[in-house]
């Protein structure tokens, strides 16, 4: 495993060499050594029902990591008068919960109370993107479980709305920088997206525009057929991009042409630095993919939890 990581520190851009103390990859190596094994089995399974299942496991590490660290206090239930992260209004179209309970439950079978409910969603966002054609990466392991989960701290991810100045600072507060910023957002490439989160770019835009001027006319023109302004559907809405369950670099490409959803996604067109890197993504899938993994792991390495979960859904 030393060699393994030698091999790492000579390859990624951020390195393993750099990641507190407190996680390794050779964490569970003689408690729980098939653990990434077991949650690949269990993601394998989910996908081949849920052609979904990769985005959501990938959006619930996000909005798990973006609040208080990856410590699955996304995953836990609103209790007594406490509403959790799952109910706040960012985190209400969350879904792919069940994936990460088979999955505890399959490791808990093995290797009972020894993995934490935060390292088998930092494995099973990681083997969404693999499993969807993506870059696989090392994943640092041995994270807690995390006993506080607030609605209201929702507020605190970025939102498809955001101009390049929010962003920038949204991610900067949690050490990532403005390349790790480009390279997450690739993300959008999985999935699909409701009218609420771009609604803002088709309908009274501004006081000169109905809808954004950077989009493609004829763009916005089908997404404003799908979500009329009075729109009522609960699940109305459009996929993030044509190859919405290949990870890809189209999202990139898209964002060259205006035709991406998010404000949030034309904002990184807005300033020379991330500019530049949307080019160098939308040109290479390689580049793209490489910056991914490393900004994912970098990304991964939030963590304040303090327990190892018996059930995800609750604290022990």
């Amino acid at each position: 495993m030393a060699f393994i990581a030698a091999t790492i520190c000579g390859l990624i851009i951020f390195t393993i060499c750099s990641l507190s103390n407190a996680l390794s990859l050779n964490y569970y190596e003689k408690t729980c050594s098939n653990v990434d094994d077991i949650v690949t089995k269990v993601v394998k399974e989910a996908m081949s029902e849920d052609k979904t299942v990769p985005a959501a496991l990938l959006r619930l590490h996000f909005h798990d990591c973006f609040i208080r660290g990856c410590d699955g206090s996304v995953l836990l239930e609103s209790k007594g008068g406490n509403s959790a992260e799952k109910d706040g209004p960012p985190n209400l179209s969350l879904h792919a919960f069940y994936v990460i309970e088979n999955a505890k439950k399959a490791v808990e079978a093995v290797c009972p109370g020894i993995v934490s409910c935060a390292d088998i969603l930092a494995l099973a966002a990681r083997d969404a993107v693999v499993l969807s054609g993506g870059p696989t990466w090392y994943v640092p392991k041995g994270r807690k479980d995390g006993r506080t989960s607030r609605a209201i701290e929702t507020k605190e991810l970025p939102s498809p709305t955001f101009n390049i100045s929010q962003l920038e600072q949204s991610f900067s507060l949690r050490g990532l920088s403005l390349e790790d910023l480009v390279a997450l957002t690739g993300a959008h490439t999985l999935g699909f997206s409701h009218c609420s989160s771009f609604q803002n770019r088709i309908h009274n835009f501004n006081s000169t525009h109905d809808v954004d001027p950077t989009m493609r006319p004829s763009f916005a023109a089908r997404l404003k057929s799908i979500c009329p302004i009075n729109n009522k559907a609960k699940n109305a809405g459009t996929f993030m991009d044509p190859s919405s369950t290949t990870f890809d670099n189209t999202h990139y490409k898209l964002m060259l042409q205006g035709n991406t959803l998010f404000s949030s996604d034309q904002a990184l067109l807005t300033i020379p630095n991330t500019r530049k890197l949307v080019y160098k993504f939308a040109t290479s899938k390689k580049a793209f993919h490489t910056a991914f993994a490393n900004s994912m792991i970098k990304l991964s390495t939030l963590n304040g939890g303090q327990e190892i979960r018996k059930d995800c859904s609750l604290v022990n």
